[in-house]
């Protein structure tokens, strides 16, 4: 620091000797006086401690530290808000039955009807369902499924089921008698009619029926072997046993007979009888 102070005060005294070269004594004087030369003094002695500062900008984060190591284990805290309620449980096994409990009190006395015709209504009613739950056990059990049955047709002893699957004539036959039947047998003008109506209302053209001549040529017998007297509808010309093989009958849809072949395939109508089912 002194020898900065030395080099700094040679060069002063450099330039005040130039000034003097260069110009008059008195203009020199004038100029000297002018001059303001700063020279800085010596370092002087430590002030006194100041007031502490206002607080700095808060610096960068640091990076964190290490892990330390786990404290003790705090205090049990306070018991938390309720939860949400959970889902139903599955349902428990019924439970023991209790002990009867004791009789309760007597009822008021009922208002008196005539109540005979009523009771007729219900037992008719009764008859008709009775009746109706053994006529729906027996499609059930008689037919695979509902849409092979066109409705049922009936009278006071028969019960008669349009089959719409097509079978040749004796596996119709089988078919009828393993649900306990025949094929149908019209033996009169009333069942001859009631089977063509069947059929026209079934939108059909032909069906097998139960009549046959398959161990005498010419000599028709029933399905159930019965022969056949005075009724009979045979068709202008039939039977004719055409190529010689026509053993088998249809019924075709204005209710005449044909003697057809037994090997060809077509519905058919199977007979119950009421008593049988």
């Amino acid at each position: 620091m002194k020898r900065d102070l030395v080099f700094l005060g040679s060069l002063i005294s450099l330039v005040f000797l130039s000034l003097l070269r260069s110009g008059s004594p008195q203009h020199l004087a004038e100029e000297a006086c002018s001059v303001q030369i700063l020279v800085p003094g010596l370092k002087g002695d430590a002030g006194e401690k100041g007031e502490k500062g206002s607080p700095g900008r808060p610096g960068r984060v640091g990076p964190s530290g290490e892990k330390g190591d786990m404290g003790d284990r705090g205090q049990k805290g306070s018991v938390g808000r309720h939860g949400k309620i959970g889902p139903i449980g599955s349902k428990g096994e019924k439970g023991e039955m209790g002990d009867v409990g004791p009789p309760g009190p007597n009822g008021e006395p009922g208002i008196p009807c005539e109540c005979s015709q009523l009771r007729k209504a219900i037992g008719e009613m009764d008859n008709q369902v009775a009746q109706l739950t053994t006529e729906l056990k027996f499609i059930k059990n008689a037919l695979p499924s509902p849409a092979a049955v066109a409705g049922v047709r009936e009278t006071d002893n028969k019960i008669y089921l349009l089959v719409k699957e097509e079978k040749r004539y004796t596996d119709a036959q089988l078919y009828c008698h393993g649900r306990g039947g025949n094929l149908g047998m019209p033996k009169d003008e009333a069942s001859n009619g009631l089977l063509a109506s069947y059929i026209n209302q079934a939108g059909l053209t032909r069906v097998f029926i139960g009549i046959n001549d398959l161990e005498r040529e010419g000599t028709f017998v029933y399905s159930d072997r019965s022969p056949m007297q005075t009724f009979n509808k045979w068709r202008n010309g039939e039977p004719n046993n055409a190529y010689d093989e026509e053993d088998c009958v249809e019924m075709v849809a204005s209710g005449g007979w044909n003697d057809v072949a037994c090997h060809i395939t077509m519905y058919f109508i199977c007979e119950f009888d009421k008593e049988n089912v």
